[in-house]
């Protein structure tokens, strides 16, 4: 999963939810599909709110009752974890886990060109991708469409072709999806 934080530089692999114990440890909220990293990660940046990245190092980092708890070096008691409360713990952008062949991030997507025919002329480009709980779908500003935009579903039946370093997917959308989407007016 990992989440692209604000700035395209960083992802989010974790979000401290509150203090626990008296030593300065934080419960953790992880957001990353690769909580393994947190057995050798140490040196992170933390973000409050609008205010810019700053470098931390994990002291420690365990799981107990199913729940991440870090401790960070120089956060020794119960206030000064206070005011991390709600921090976003980033890493940047190259130092993400490396994926297998023909597999990639979901934020990777966003940007990509939407062709129906592997040579033939895009649809739109893919702004973010909306997340139902089930399949995901491609919001997509439809080329030539006087700005109108598509919803796609990011199924493996649909989007057939992904190939994020080319910035293209293709897709073979069922009978009706694409007309749907311009009888709608698509999504504003």
């Amino acid at each position: 999963m990992e989440v692209e934080a604000e700035e395209d530089r960083w992802l989010a692999i974790a979000r401290l939810v509150r203090p626990r114990g008296r030593k300065g440890e934080l419960v953790a909220e992880v957001l990353t599909d690769f909580p393994e990293r947190f057995a050798t990660q140490r040196r992170v940046f933390l973000q409050q709110a609008a205010s810019d990245p700053e470098p931390a190092e994990i002291a420690e980092a365990w799981w107990h009752q199913g729940k991440l708890i870090l401790r960070f070096t120089g956060v020794d008691s119960i206030s000064q974890a206070e005011r991390l409360r709600g921090a976003s713990v980033l890493v940047p952008r190259e130092k993400r886990v490396a994926l297998g062949e023909g597999r990639y991030y979901l934020w990777e997507l966003v940007g990509c060109k939407l062709f129906e025919h592997p040579g033939g002329q895009p649809l739109g480009t893919v702004t973010a991708i909306v997340p139902t709980g089930g399949v995901d779908l491609l919001k997509v500003k439809r080329a030539g469409a006087r700005g109108r935009e598509a919803l796609i579903p990011f199924a493996r039946a649909i989007c057939r072709e992904v190939d994020v370093r080319a910035r293209r997917i293709v897709i073979e959308p069922p009978e009706g999806l694409l007309e749907l989407n311009d009888e709608r007016g698509g999504e504003s």
